[in-house]
């Protein structure tokens, strides 16, 4: 039995991992919910039957390598969390069972791809050269090993300039917050444009922005991936510069902010542990915020535009929010806001996973963009760097005139200052994407 499991084995992440295991009653709930288990009909690729696996693992009864292909088709889109009745944590289970047992069971090519993975992508400097060399070789990419492949296919093409970011953006007239605005590592490489976004429509709000200098990652992606202490160290650096006389800590990105809201477990046993705990009590998603300050009313667009919201993951499951982008969007003026029928199931990014598992995030992706296409909107806004990138390389790849995927925050921020449609898309074809 679990409890019988020698503590040391557990570590810190026992509690967590037992307590999800114990609250899995087997119901079935979060079936219709998971993509893995739509897409492969199997039982061990449901949320389900990994809880039983890992039990089994954990218990002495199975391996780790006997169950390994199943966790890694996980998503970890936490859908599942959403639909579950008896409030399984079944995101703190994968990280656990993911720190505890899964990282013993990589093969030689699969630590090859995970360390350039995670020796990049959190680094924003590495990850700008990495992007530059890797282009050099992306013609070759279909001589690489299959595990390696994406990563060249998935290269952007072109690079924004890198951005320089003032430490301290006050506003005109009365200030009614004070913000904390984090950039996101990979984001700030992809698109920074994203950022200047947020403190446009910040200032405009009356929201003074501080942009804490030399910030890295906050760990969402080690974190996610069992990584934890890496995303411990991160966090604690992250942490030493983010002053605390502010109002609220702000992000624009969806993955980072769940982890970000979970920074008390994530610096657990740790010397970082109460700065955890006070960020993990005031960080906000750039929207969260913006709704619950009240935004003042946007100009609007100049003719009517309709917008196809897209739900991520990490924003809708891992964070519940979902009123408060819709409520923003719907003050724009001449913006219609456009429901997908499936809005809250998974593209297919899920952090590294269309690196990780390109096949499934392949269908993923392309399914949700023909989704997108029926509806025949002008453009698709979301909450993560993530999304964005999926959403717009399939779209491109299904329509030769596909519409521009934009951060909420630049929807906003295009409302405040209206230009003419042509030149919105024009400004929209100019994003970063990953193919």
């Amino acid at each position: 039995m679990l409890h019988e499991i020698e503590s040391e084995k557990l570590g810190a992440h026992g509690p967590a991992v037992t307590q999800a295991i114990s609250a899995c009653v087997h119901c079935g709930f979060c079936l219709p919910t998971c993509p893995t288990y739509q897409l492969l009909g199997e039982e061990e690729n449901s949320p389900r039957g990994r809880i039983f696996l890992m039990k089994e693992v954990l218990e002495g009864e199975l391996q780790p390598a006997d169950i390994a292909d199943s966790i890694d088709k996980c998503l970890g889109c936490a859908a599942c969390m959403t639909a579950c009745p008896s409030g399984v944590n079944y995101d703190q289970l994968l990280t656990g069972y993911r720190h505890l047992k899964h990282q013993r069971t990589r093969t030689w090519m699969q630590r090859v791809r995970d360390f350039m993975v995670h020796s990049t992508l959190p680094y924003a400097e590495r990850f700008r050269w990495a992007i530059r060399t890797g282009r050099l070789f992306k013609p070759f990419a279909r001589l690489l090993p299959a595990t390696l492949r994406p990563m060249l296919e998935l290269l952007p093409d072109r690079l924004p300039a890198k951005a320089d970011w003032p430490t301290l953006t006050k506003v005109e007239g009365r200030r009614r917050a004070r913000v904390v605005l984090l950039t996101g590592c990979a984001q700030d490489v992809l698109a920074p444009r994203i950022t200047k976004a947020a403190i446009s429509v910040l200032v405009r709000n009356g929201v003074e922005v501080v942009i804490p200098s030399g910030q890295g990652c906050c760990g969402a992606l080690s974190w996610h991936a069992g990584r934890v202490s890496v995303a411990a160290k991160m966090a604690a650096d992250l942490l030493q510069r983010i002053p605390q006389d502010v109002d609220a800590v702000l992000t624009t990105t969806a993955g980072c902010g769940s982890t970000l809201k979970e920074y008390g477990h994530v610096t657990s046993g740790t010397p970082a542990h109460a700065q955890g705990q006070w960020l993990e009590q005031n960080v906000k998603d750039v929207c969260e915020f913006l709704d619950e300050l009240g935004l003042a009313p946007p100009a609007g667009l100049p003719r009517l535009m309709r917008v196809a919201y897209h739900d991520a993951c990490h924003l809708l499951h891992a964070q519940k929010i979902v009123q408060a982008p819709r409520r923003l969007l719907s003050k724009i003026n001449n913006l219609q806001l456009v429901e997908l029928p499936s809005a809250g199931s998974c593209c297919g990014s899920a952090g590294s996973y269309n690196i990780e598992q390109p096949g499934l995030a392949e269908v993923l992706g392309r399914d949700k963009s023909r989704e997108i296409l029926k509806t025949e909107v002008h453009a698709v806004a979301t909450g993560n760097i993530g999304c964005m990138v999926q959403l717009q390389r399939h779209l491109r790849e299904s329509s030769n005139n596909p519409p521009p995927v934009w951060h909420t925050i630049e929807v906003l921020e295009r409302a405040y200052r209206p230009r003419s449609l042509t030149e919105m898309d024009s400004v929209a074809q100019m994003s970063p994407t990953m193919y």
